[in-house]
């Protein structure tokens, strides 16, 4: 039995000309990127305060305000100690600090790749880079001198990381022209012979080793540090600027190579930058964090669930989503099983994939990109 409008009673408050009443949207949906930047502040305080060292909320606050306020007396009360402003200052913000980037730089360059071949299951490992480093740091740790220690392993991993970069650009290149589906194959393998070799060298060296090539393959940032937050920094600022200032030709390159050229885009040349600048985010990130996978896969599907396709909104939630998503982790990491801790790509891995699966069997699939 269906209900007549036109003879509802007056007092109903609802006439036949009435539009249908539009959905309240929450906070986050009509303000995406300020709640994710006011998450990463919390999430941050929250992370300073976390440890074996007990330090509450506020007290994390108070150390984190007076070390970025100057001449703020943040000891005046003698209710913190130096051990605590150590524990908080020198250890875990960086940790956090670096975390956030790791995570926002997978997440831009997974955005970027799945626009640059059109592929929405492309994600930064797909292109051998973070093999590449995997063998660099492999051969640092396997050699074990002093001149490859600490920021020589990180050298090293970058080192690897730019030569699978070329390599890879030079076998998708032909004719000048290079193809998404070579660009595609050639990462997978290159990343399968460069991981052949990484694992040769971790079963041939000294056992001491292998637990640190390990863990290094499968990401960290327990040892992170400020001035470790100095290149993957520099390098997410370029890479977001950038993008942002080209975010309409990405929104072209969605609708195909001619379309792109018709509206104004030099294709081969976009194509060739965004494949420098994700080589590169990944890169700095691999070297200083290890291996981490999903965040470059997962994140940009979610933004594109919460925001749409259009890479002016699309970019900002991927790089502030990233960053939360894997702050949260990290924190969780040294949390859930202490006092050990575990590896990033573990937790990233058991978060990500079934959300991936959730995703490609919900409604949400459509606005992804994967149905």
């Amino acid at each position: 039995m269906t209900t007549d409008v036109t003879r509802l009673p007056s007092g109903s408050g609802i006439r036949p000309t009435d539009p249908p009443p539009i959905p309240r949207r929450s906070v986050f949906e009509r303000l995406p990127t300020p709640s994710l930047v006011l998450g990463i502040v919390v999430l941050l305080v929250v992370s300073g305060s976390t440890g074996p060292l007990q330090t509450t909320f506020m007290e994390s606050l108070q150390i984190m305000t007076g070390h970025v306020v100057p001449g703020m007396p943040w000891m005046t009360d003698g209710s913190l100690t130096v051990s605590q402003d150590q524990a908080v200052w020198s250890f875990r913000v960086p940790r956090a600090l670096l975390a956030g980037i790791a995570g926002a730089s997978l997440a831009l360059a997974g955005a970027l790749l799945q626009a640059n071949v059109r592929n929405p299951l492309a994600e930064p490992y797909i292109l051998g880079v973070s093999a590449g480093a995997g063998v660099g740091a492999v051969v640092a740790l396997v050699a074990g001198s002093t001149a490859v220690a600490g920021i020589g392993l990180n050298a090293s991993a970058f080192a690897g990381a730019a030569a699978a970069t070329a390599l890879v650009y030079l076998l998708a290149k032909q004719d000048g022209v290079i193809a998404p589906s070579r660009l595609i194959l050639a990462g997978v393998a290159l990343g399968s012979l460069l991981a052949a070799i990484t694992n040769f060298l971790t079963i041939t060296t000294d056992v001491q080793n292998v637990y640190s090539v390990l863990f290094f393959l499968l990401g960290s940032v327990s040892a992170a540090s400020y001035p470790q937050l100095l290149l993957p920094g520099l390098a997410l600022l370029a890479v977001s600027v950038f993008a942002l200032l080209r975010s309409r030709a990405l929104n072209a390159f969605l609708a195909g190579d001619e379309t792109a050229t018709a509206l104004g885009v030099n294709v081969e040349s976009m194509r060739r930058t965004l494949l420098l600048a994700t080589a590169l985010l990944t890169a700095t990130t691999v070297a200083v964090c290890g291996g981490i996978g999903f965040v470059g896969l997962v994140v940009p599907h979610a933004a594109r669930i919460l925001v749409g396709s259009d890479h002016r909104r699309m970019l900002p939630v991927s790089i502030f989503g990233g960053a939360l998503f894997l702050m949260v982790t990290d924190l969780l990491a040294r949390t859930v099983a202490q006092p050990a801790e575990i590896p990033l790509g573990i937790l990233t891995a058991t978060v990500g994939a079934p959300f991936f699966l959730w995703l490609m069997r919900s409604n949400g699939a459509v606005r992804g990109g994967i149905k």
